[in-house]
């Protein structure tokens, strides 16, 4: 079958090796996920959920569009250039979520500071009592950040484009047929969600064995700051 053409099985080699490597030269495919498991204490069951979530709708956004460009006879450099606008929305997104994440971070690292009060007894004794505010404000916090943070970075992975995969991989497979276009988006999409999750895997493992010690307060405002690197990577094309 022409469909399984020595071409179209080197390019569904090539769609894996393209799919494992563009995951692991974009620190953004995972490690905004490992910061946010930490800080927000997800399970590694939860964090997969979320990873796995956020990879579908980032490979489906770029197939969406290859195909749909392919079906219609759009140019190559139309496609590309739409692409880019949606990486660069992306960037800017995920930029905006680590540095407001970031703020938060810093204004709860300073409301959990150890502090002490003197305590006066009717009987004329006094002592010193240390505390933080941790118990009184961080779990309601947690609770409705924990809520919006999947869902911003869902938004932000369906907008960031796979770079490679229409131009190096769908539009190739269109000169066979549209089974080899199905075959190496399929064979991309499986590769970049297998090395996002085993990746992610593998970061949250580490990141549990990390001591953070007295900067543990600090640990909401260090995945902001993780993240908002990671979306500089983006904007400047790391």
């Amino acid at each position: 079958m022409e469909w399984f053409s020595t071409e179209v099985v080197a390019l569904a080699v090539t769609a894996a090796t393209v799919g494992v490597l563009h995951t692991l030269l974009g620190p953004d495919h995972y490690l905004p996920f490992v910061a946010l498991a930490r800080s927000k204490g997800w399970t590694l069951r939860k964090t997969l959920a979320v990873t796995g979530f956020c990879g579908i709708g980032h490979v489906a956004g770029s197939i969406m569009l290859g195909a749909l460009g392919i079906v219609l006879g759009s140019s190559l450099a139309g496609l590309v250039r739409i692409e880019t606008i949606r990486g660069d929305i992306a960037g800017w997104l995920m930029l905006t979520l680590g540095l407001v994440y970031l703020a938060w971070g810093l204004k709860q690292a300073a409301r959990n500071e150890v502090h002490t009060h003197a305590h006066v007894h009717a009987d004329g004794t006094v002592h010193n009592h240390r505390h933080d505010h941790r118990a009184a404000h961080l779990h309601p916090h947690r609770r409705g950040a924990g809520r919006i943070a999947p869902w911003a970075l869902f938004i932000v992975f369906v907008l960031g484009p796979c770079e490679a995969l229409i131009p190096l991989l769908m539009y190739p497979a269109s000169q066979h047929n549209y089974a080899a276009v199905g075959l190496v988006a399929a064979v991309f999409a499986a590769a970049t969600l297998a090395t996002m999750t085993a990746l992610v895997a593998l970061g949250c493992l580490g990141a549990k064995r990390l001591p953070l010690g007295g900067m543990d307060r600090y640990v909401h405002a260090l995945a902001g700051a993780a993240i908002s690197l990671c979306a500089a990577g983006m904007l400047v094309g790391l």
